[in-house]
């Protein structure tokens, strides 16, 4: 990703062109997931915030600003973990779909796909058939990823 200064501005510029905004704390919590790339809790990003920038925030506050983050797209919610991650497409301007999210079970090194629509109304019509409607159909996929396979084969 871009440096962390030239990827906010560009991010206020998008939401600013939708009528949105990012307050100092908006940005405060953003700039945090951009910066630790990682899944982080309502309570991490509170002490992120605090060691890292020396800015306190209140986890209340914290949770609001999530959910207007996971509400123009710019985060998403691990449903498994209870965490937060920056969306991989942050800089685009344009919806890109349901996240697939793969994790690897033993560092937690996360990778965000979309899946494709045609997958999605297929899962929710089987859904539908079984006598279910699909409320997220946001898919967290537990996995390993190439270099914890190789190091455990070591």
């Amino acid at each position: 990703m871009q440096d962390l200064e030239s990827t906010l501005k560009r991010v206020e510029q998008n939401l600013k062109a939708k009528g949105k905004y990012l307050t100092s704390k908006r940005k405060l919590v953003l700039r945090a997931l951009v910066d630790a790339d990682r899944a982080l809790s309502a309570y991490e990003l509170v002490d992120y915030c605090k060691e890292r920038y020396e800015q306190n925030i209140q986890a209340m506050s914290v949770y609001r600003i999530l959910d207007f983050l996971e509400g123009v797209h710019l985060a998403h919610k691990l449903k498994v973990s209870n965490k937060y991650i920056v969306c991989s497409h942050i800089l685009c301007d344009h919806e890109h779909g349901v996240a697939q999210f793969l994790i690897c079970s033993k560092c937690n090194k996360i990778s965000e796909q979309a899946i494709a629509p045609a997958l999605i109304e297929g899962l929710k019509s089987h859904a539908k058939q079984e006598g279910f409607t699909v409320i997220s159909p946001q898919l967290e996929i537990k996995c390993v990823c190439d270099e914890c396979a190789k190091s455990s084969e070591a």
